[in-house]
């Protein structure tokens, strides 16, 4: 029965995983970027995964040697970091992705804190990421047109 109730607290995560960054990749779909729905699902959940992987190992190991179960999460952020580096491209005074790149790295720590528990601040954070993608672009362009705000042209 216990064993039961841990998997279906793991299914139970990765499932929140994959709804909350549903809702970022199909907004990053919707305008057609580089990074969408797919990748954001698979970032979530790859990093909600090595935080239940890491925080088993802890539990399974810890009265046999010492285990920081910190160590494999710190590995997501440097390797997600790679990852959301790769979204941004620099032509001439254009720079593109740096908005796919960053709600990458989110995604990633919204499945961080989902593998960890979190689940009141992984889906306050998702709301707060889809209103800023949603509402605050929308109110950047509407300020840009007014004031007839020129920069160089930088992409999502």
């Amino acid at each position: 029965m216990i064993l039961a109730l841990y998997y279906l607290s793991l299914f139970e995560k990765v499932f929140l995983t994959i709804l909350l960054s549903s809702i970022i990749g199909f907004e990053r779909e919707l305008n057609r970027k580089g990074a969408g729905l797919r990748t954001h699902i698979l970032v979530s959940v790859g990093s909600a995964l090595i935080v239940l992987t890491s925080f088993h190992v802890f539990d399974t190991y810890r009265d046999v040697t010492v285990i920081d179960p910190t160590r494999m999460i710190a590995g997501v952020v440097t390797g997600i970091g790679f990852l959301c580096a790769g979204t941004i491209i620099r032509g001439g005074d254009n720079i593109t992705g740096l908005t796919t790149a960053a709600s990458l790295w989110i995604v990633s720590c919204i499945g961080m804190a989902v593998g960890a528990g979190l689940f009141v601040a992984a889906i306050f954070v998702t709301l707060v990421v889809f209103f800023v993608l949603i509402g605050v672009g929308s109110i950047e362009r509407i300020y840009n047109d007014k004031n007839k705000v020129r920069r160089p042209k930088h992409g999502n």
